[in-house]
Formats: C-alpha cells, structure tokens, sequence
C-alpha cells in the first residue's frame, strides 16, 4: 500500500461557502456549479493572447469567462472595451453582488481583489500592498473553491509567477488546467512557472485552447457519483489498480473509492472517454497514461504556513513547551509525513528557528526534521528549494530576507534552512517509520485513505512520538477509534498529545517485526504415507491384528494417548468439557484406580504390570477384563512410551447351585476379603509414596521457582535493553537510508557538476593543467596535449617529468613563486618549431574554503595576436621609411597635435634638433617659433571641423631664418570610430 501526495493537501472538506442574499436584478440564470467557468489570467503581453482567445471563442459555449489582468492599482483599465470588439459575448466589469452567468465575459478590477461566492463575485479592499499583490492566485483559488470539477484555469503570457499557486487549488478541487504556450507569449514567465508544477492538462497556442474547453462543456460530470454497475466498476478499478501496481510498485486499493472515482474521471474527462471499461482499456494500451494518472493520485497542493492559526499555535504555545523540556545541545527531531514540495517542512524549521532564537538557554539545541513522500518528483522539488515569488503572499517580507535568496523570479531557500531538513521517498504503511520524535505532523492525508488504512497508521504515530510528544493532523481528519493513545490539546486544529497508555505489539502491522521474543516453533506432525501392502505376508499381518489382537492404546508417562489400535469404545469414552486425549480421563467407571495403578508400576518398575479380573462398567453392563501395561523399548519411534492392553475374560456366572456347603462361601468371602486388604495395602503404598514424592516435587518447584524468578528479571532486563537497542538501529537505520538517499542525490549533483565543468573547459579550448603542490598534475584539458606530450595516465605525475614543446624550461619556477606570493604570473611563450606563440598564464589553485592547494595552468593561444603585432610592426617601419623619403617637409600629428613623425626636409628647413621634436606639440617647436596665431585658426578647422585645408598660405618670421613664406596642406587619416585619428601637415616653402 502506498501514501498519497495528498498528504500535503489541504483536503478541506467539501462544505459550501457562507450564504450570500439575493439582490435584486442579481438572480442567476445558471444554477451555480450547473455551467463551467474559465478563470483566465495574464500579465505583460497577454492582450494579444486575449484577442487570440475570445476570436476563436464559439456561439453559446455554455461557459462563463472570468479575465483577471494582472496590472497595477493606479492602472485604468479599459480591457472591457477592448475584448469587446473580439467576441460576440457581452463583456462586462465585475462589480460586488454582480451575478455569475453563462455566455458572458467579466473582467476584474485591479483596484479590489476578486472572488466567487455562492454564483456572485464579491469584492473586497487589497489586504496586501501593491507589490505583493497576487489577484490570479486570489480568484483562481476562490473559483476552485466555487465550482470544483467545472473550474478551468487557463494562464497567458504575463511576467511573474502569478497564478502558479491558484491553478494548484483547481486540480486538486478535480478542475482543469490550460496554458499558452511559452514560444507564443511575448512573456513566457507566467506559463513556464506553471508549466514547472506539473499539475498542467494542456499546453497551446491561445487560438487552440477555447476549442479544446467546448468539448469538456458537453462532457458530463458525475461528481463522484458510483458508477453505474458497481460490481463491474469495482473489478474495472481492480484491474486499474493492478495496472498501476505493476508499473509503479504502488497500491492504491485501500484508499477512499470516492477520490479515487473522483481522480480517474478527470482523466476520463481529459481524454473525452464516456465509459469506465473503455478507460481501464486505454490504460493498458498506454503505458504513459498509466504514470499519469498515477500522478493524477498524487496530486499534492501546499503553501507555506498554510492554515496559519495552527501555525501560531505551534510557535507561541506548543513549541516553547516542548523546548522548555531540552537542554543546550539536545535535538529536536520532526516528521513532516507527506511533505509534498517541502512547503510545510521549511515552514516549521522557521517556527522551530525562532522559537530558539528567542531562548538564549538553548542557542546551540539541534534541529532534525525528517520530511518524507511517496512521489520522488515532490522530493527532489523539495530538496532543490526553488519557489515561485507568489509565496510572498504568505511569507512575511521579514522572513523572505532571512531564510531565502531572490534569484531572478524564484526564491531559493538559504543553506543555513535546507540543512535542518532531511527529505526522503517514503510510504507510511509499508516502510519503517521514524522514531522518538518530539513532533509529527501528517496533515490532510489520512482522509484520503480508507478506515482500515487508517487504523493501521495512529499506533504507529504513538509508537513514533517520544512521551508527551505532540502529533498535528489537518483541520478535517480526527484521531478514530483511538481516542485513549491521545489527548486532545486544540480541537479545532486538531493538535494532539501521546498519552503513556501501553499499546499492544500487535496494532503496529509492519513488514517487520515488533515482537520482543522468538516464536513458538512447532513440530510438524509427521507425514504417514498411505502405500498399498506389498507382499502377502504384510497383507495376513495386518489382518491377524485386525481380527485377533486386543484392543490397545499406545500412550506416553502423561497418558497422552498417540495411537489407538481396535475398537475401546468399551474401556474408554471421551470426557466431557474440551476435547482431551488422555487415558486418565477417558477410562470408564471401574477401570481408572487399576489403569492408574498399572500404568504408575509399570513407569516405576521399567516392567509389563498385568491386572486380573477389572471390573469395569459401560452401556452393557459389568464386563470383567484383563489389563496390561507393558513399556516399550523398540523400535525408536516407540521408545519410553507405554501400550496398555484391553483383554476380554468370561464373565463370572451368578447363577449357582444351591448345594454348595458353607465351606465354598466362606472360602469365597475370605478371598474377597484379602483381595480388599492387599489393595487397600497397596493404595497405603502408593500413597506414601505420592506424598514423599509431592515433598520431594515441592522442594524442586520451589528451587526452579526461584530460579525461574532470577531468570525471568535478567530475561526482563536484556528484554528491555534488546527493545531500547532495537529501537535506537532502527532509528540509526532509517536515519542512515535517508542519509544514503541525500549522498545519492549528492553524487548525482557532483556527476552532473563534473559534466558541466568538462563541457565548459572543452569549450573554452584553452589549455588547462592542474597542479598539485608538490607539481604533481592532478588534471588537464585535451588542448593541453598539443603543448605537453600528456596521456590520461600521467596524472599523478609530476609535470617536470613530461616533455613540451615550448622554448622555455622555467614553468616550476614561476609555479614556486605564484605559490609564494600568491599572485598571478602572465608569460608569452613560443613553441620550440617557432610556429606558434601562447600566454601562459599561472594562478593559485583555491578551494571552496580558500584553501591553496596548488596552481592552475592556462595556456591561450596568440599566435595570430603575434602574426597581427608583426604586421603592424612592419607597417610602421614601412610608413616611417616613407615619411622620412620624402623631399619635402611633412609632419605627422596625432588628435592631440603632437609630433609623431617628421621628414628630414623639415628638420634642415627650420633648423631643429630631432631629438627635441618627437612628442612636442605643434605650437611649442623651435621653442615657441611655431605658436603662431594664423596657425591655430588653421588647425582648428581640422580638428573642430573635420576639413582638410588644401593650399593655405602662410607668412612668419622665424628667428636665424628670416620672414619665410608657406604653403599648407593637410590630410586627416581617421580609424573606424572616427575618435582616433592622425593628421599630416605638408609645408611648401614659396619664394618670397
């Protein structure tokens, strides 16, 4: 048998919401729950998505839509206008007691948060601040909570996770759920969210999904109704059982039929199947089916602090009085049974973290939750602690920024949270539970399962809780018919404490084994086979036993009778009462002093005791006999066992003569007479005997009496250390099977981790060494082999030892000194054929703790940088030796007009030292002989303007030369970014 994801289910009863009255001009032409609504909710982008919907909308759908935007407060919103124009439906604005009907379209408000109630919206004031606000969410768990099984979800493009936690609430109320399709939204934030949950029917383009919800229109529901022939659906649903079984590994057959009925008509609704057999058949031709309606059962719906009064409770009463009984590192151990996606477990470790924070006598107390499920998927989405941000509905802001990490629409769960929680697969009625708890909670699971189920599971919870232990059920279930095992604390929130009552072994109905002592073993009886006789000498045998030997009995020293041979009906009779096999009792009125006697001689004296003349008294009368106990030695099966012998003697006859004289009689009464004394001498005897060997008996039962008492305190004791012992493995055992689950899922984090790390090292195509710190090389890329001669077995290698192929020897060198100084060391390098150039790059290798445990070598290759700086080198040899060819004077500026370059003509024109020009701005050469006034205006119109001036003439004076008369051109040479540029200035001397 198998537990349910609905263990973290809220399972509320199904109990109508309060009335609302009837006002005026609000009647409802639909009988509420009698049509189908289609909660449809968006966000960024989505208004493309909305005309999409309602054009492909057909006549009379039979449905009412409900368009829930999610847009700020201050927003004024005209979407009723504009939906308008796409459907053929009246589209109104939703307003307080405004009547649900069908074949319309509402849309909600963003100023009021919206819901459904009894066929009328209700509107109420925001309860939350604008940015916290999730209304998607708000009406989509009121119309789950409304119209159940013809509730239908549908979420559009939109930014967010709004609407993730409402259509949670419509699958589990048995509703549908669609969304668009993320390739088809402009924002596919809201869809992918809810896509992740798992709980999603269909997932389309906008224009196919109306098309889709008018088929579930016609579909009829039956609401859980039996189905028509209860004894063929009761064998159909054996069979779908079986299916599962088989598949899975798990048995849902002893949980409720109605949630079960209720489950598998959802899917039957999904598929457009009509008839039970028709679906119990397309399951066994659909293996995938089958997993998910196995899904289907294990639909689990949570939040954080779900039901906040017991909540509360916990924090501000219950929890304190179980802290107040622990000491400074003590450990407080929890069971979260059916913790679905890990919601209700992270929300006790808040409480229980509080709750310790705020005693400064336990900071250091341990904290152990166990958080378990039947559905591995709940499990690992538990163990990641990713959540959508709609949980700021019900986290606090305080909280949020304690225990959780915004990362971009989720919130992760801190480590300093996750470690107090150890999650694991398991099946509360077929697995061993946890042990010695402080607190179990196992909410809204148990009305899902059938009464039977649920007898098994509440001694189990008692066993499970240490003394005074508290035990937390859902709002809706009850302790049964086990009132005596707790004591009601809250009986609303059905908060429970372990009574010391005893519990019997036997309630606790496990595959394993609670009982304290070893069975009784007991002898198989042997087989006696039944063969033919096989020879004629066995055949006359047996048939001279039959005929001619006595009846007789074969018994043990108890009188225990094993074997009867002939017919003793006339010796023995059963005894009334319980039905025995025992001579003693059985014999017949006369015989039983003699058979007592013979028999006690017989056991006494290892010899054949015969007794003459027994009268013994039946139906027929007074029969006399002969009596014979004789023990028996042989064969082995037989041996110390006794056979007692009844022997038929004629009758004395009472009819005499009348002529016997005086002497006969008195002879006869003298024999009468001894015969008497010798047993009443006898009976002296053995009664003698008999007390001697009481006393005797007596002194040995009270010594094994008093041994048995010692025996039986020291068997009490290693009892009882065998129980405490066999509890703690249990506990050791169970706490180490989910520590081996948690090193599993580890393991496969790590193996997914190590595959990331080789695909973005090969990706990288740089070449990668890693040392150790003796130089040893623990790891490398496959690049690296171009430059080291390296196998995958010389790691572990020290590095010296591998030849490269690079003209340089100092690689361990520059290693000891980034070791050293703990700095990164940057070189070029050049392969020993010339034909390549790389940087080496070495850097110390850190842990995650910052611990130096060697270097990192990295290797890039820049041989087209160096082919590139080369050719650059050579251009610029190139463009000097042109300048400098050149008959005229030439300067060459940068954007900043200073000299980059100058002819030789210039140099012997204006009589400068080259050595001074270089780097000098234009106007302060020949010291200061060029700061001339008309030259600015010039140059200015080159750099401010762009131009180029062509053919400007330019007088000055300069000193030791005379008035000299100019001709200047220009040329401005731009790079790509127009930013960086050069400019070179012709100078033509002009004859005065």
């Amino acid at each position: 048998m198998v537990e349910k994801k609905h263990e973290s289910v809220s399972g509320a009863p199904e109990h109508p919401a309060s009335a609302a009255p009837l006002l005026p001009g609000h009647a409802a032409k639909g009988k509420p729950g009698s049509f189908w609504v289609v909660g449809i909710g968006g966000s960024a982008g989505s208004l493309e998505a909305y005309e999409a919907f309602f054009q492909n909308v057909p006549l009379n759908p039979g449905m009412a839509f409900v368009v829930v935007p999610h847009l700020a407060p201050e927003y004024k919103s005209n979407m009723a206008d504009i939906l308008q124009r796409h459907t053929h439906m009246p589209v109104v604005e939703v307003e307080d007691r405004l009547a649900l009907e069908p074949n319309k379209v509402y849309v909600v408000s963003p100023q009021q948060e919206t819901e459904l109630e009894n066929g009328f919206f209700r509107l109420h004031p925001p309860a939350l601040p604008a940015e916290q606000r999730l209304p998607v969410d708000y009406f989509f768990r009121s119309l789950a909570r409304e119209m159940r099984e013809r509730a239908v979800g549908v979420i559009l493009s939109g930014v967010g996770t709004d609407g993730t936690l409402g259509i949670k609430a419509i699958v589990e109320q048995y509703g549908i759920v669609a969304v668009q399709e993320p390739e088809t939204a402009l924002f596919g934030n809201m869809p992918r969210s809810a896509i992740k949950t798992d709980l999603v029917d269909y997932v389309l383009p906008p224009e196919a999904i109306p098309e889709k919800l008018a088929h579930f229109a016609k579909m009829p529901i039956r609401q859980g109704r039996p189905l028509p022939d209860s004894k063929k659906s009761e064998q159909t649903l054996r069979k779908i059982f079986s299916l599962i079984r088989h598949q899975t590994g798990h048995d849902f057959s002893q949980y409720k039929r109605n949630t079960i009925f209720r489950r598998i008509e959802r899917r039957m609704n999904l598929h457009q199947i009509k008839q039970f057999n028709q679906y119990a058949h397309y399951l066994q031709d659909t293996p995938a089916e089958v997993e998910l309606l196995f899904k289907e059962f294990l639909i689990g719906v949570t939040r954080f602090f779900r039901d906040t009064e017991p909540f509360e409770l916990l924090k501000n009463r219950f929890l304190p009085q179980l802290l107040q009984e622990k000491t400074d590192g003590d450990t407080v151990r929890v069971w979260v049974a059916g913790c679905s996606t890990g919601e209700e477990a992270y929300s006790l470790a808040i409480l229980l973290l509080e709750c310790i924070e705020q005693n400064p006598a336990i900071q250091h107390l341990k904290v152990q939750i166990f958080a378990s499920d039947i559905d591995p998927d709940a499990i690992d989405r538990a163990r990641q602690g990713y959540y959508p941000e709609s949980i700021a509905a019900d986290v606090s802001m305080e909280r949020l920024k304690r225990y959780f990490v915004k990362q971009d629409n989720q919130y992760h769960v801190r480590k300093e949270l996750r470690e107090k929680i150890v999650f694991a697969v398991h099946n509360i009625n077929r697995d061993a539970p946890f042990t010695k708890l402080d607190l179990l909670t196992c909410r809204n699971l148990l009305i899902y399962l059938s009464q039977e189920l649920q007898r098994k599971v509440f001694p189990v919870f008692h066993y499970s809780l240490k003394p005074h232990g508290f035990l937390l059920l859902g709002s809706s279930e009850t302790i049964g018919g086990y009132p005596d095992l707790f004591t009601v604390l809250d009986n609303k929130w059905k908060i429970y404490q372990r009574n010391e009552s005893a519990v019997p072994l036997s309630h606790l109905d496990f595959p394993f084994a609670f009982s304290t002592t070893e069975p009784i073993k007991t002898l198989p009886e042997p087989d006696i086979p039944l063969t033919r006789e096989s020879t004629m000498s066995t055949a006359v045998n047996r048939i001279m036993l039959d005929q001619f030997a006595p009846p007789s009995v074969i018994i043990n020293t108890k009188g225990d009778i094993f074997y009867i041979h002939g017919r003793t009906g006339r010796f023995l009779e059963p005894a009334p009462g319980q039905a025995k096999l025992n001579i003693f009792d059985m014999a017949r009125e006369g015989l039983t002093f003699e058979l007592s006697s013979a028999i006690h001689k017989a056991k006494l004296l290892r010899e054949t005791v015969t007794v003459e003349n027994v009268q013994v008294r039946n139906e027929i009368g007074t029969q006399n006999i002969r009596l014979m106990v004789k023990p028996l030695t042989e064969p082995e099966i037989v041996k110390n066992f006794l056979m007692v012998v009844f022997e038929d003697r004629p009758t004395p006859s009472k009819k005499g003569r009348r002529t016997k004289g005086n002497h006969e009689e008195n002879s006869q009464k003298d024999d009468i007479i001894s015969q008497l004394e010798a047993e009443l001498q006898f009976t002296k005897q053995r009664l003698q005997t008999t007390v001697e060997e009481m006393h005797s008996s007596l002194e040995e039962l009270k010594s094994t009496n008093e041994e048995l008492q010692s025996a039986n305190e020291e068997l009490q004791s290693t009892n009882e250390e065998s129980m405490t012992n066999k509890e703690e493995m249990q506990s050791m055992n169970e706490e180490l099977m989910t520590i081996n689950l948690q090193y599993q899922t580890k393991t496969e984090e790590l193996i997914n981790s190590n595959n990331d790390m080789k695909n973005l090292l090969d990706s990288t195509e740089l070449a990668t060494i890693f040392l150790d710190q003796h130089n040893n090389i623990k790891n490398f890329t496959p690049q690296a082999t171009q430059i080291f001669n390296l196998i995958r077995s010389d790691i572990g290698r020290s590095i010296t030892h591998i030849a490269s192929n690079l003209k340089y020897q100092d690689i361990t060198k520059d290693v000891k000194e980034v070791l050293d100084r703990l700095r990164t060391k940057e070189v070029h390098l050049q392969t020993a054929d010339e034909k390549h150039w790389y940087t080496m790059r070495i850097m110390p290798y850190r842990t995650v703790d910052n611990f130096i445990n060697g270097a990192v070598i990295t290797f890039t290759n820049i041989t087209a940088y160096k082919e590139m700086e080369a050719g650059l080198e050579a251009t610029n040899l190139y463009a000097s030796a042109l300048v400098e060819f050149m008959p005229k004077p030439l300067l060459v500026l940068d954007h900043l007009l200073r000299v980059e370059k100058t002819t030789q003509a210039f140099i012997d024109t204006f009589k400068l030292i080259p050595e001074q020009i270089q780097g000098q701005w234009l106007y302060h050469l020949g010291n200061g002989q060029w700061d001339i006034p008309a030259l600015y205006d010039i140059m200015d119109q080159v750099l401010l303007e762009g131009k180029n001036v062509q053919n400007v003439v330019l007088e000055h004076n300069f000193v030791g030369l005379g008035l000299l008369r100019m001709r200047l051109n220009t040329r401005r040479v731009a790079y790509r970014d127009n930013k960086t540029f050069k400019i070179m200035l012709a100078i033509e001397i002009l004859q005065a």
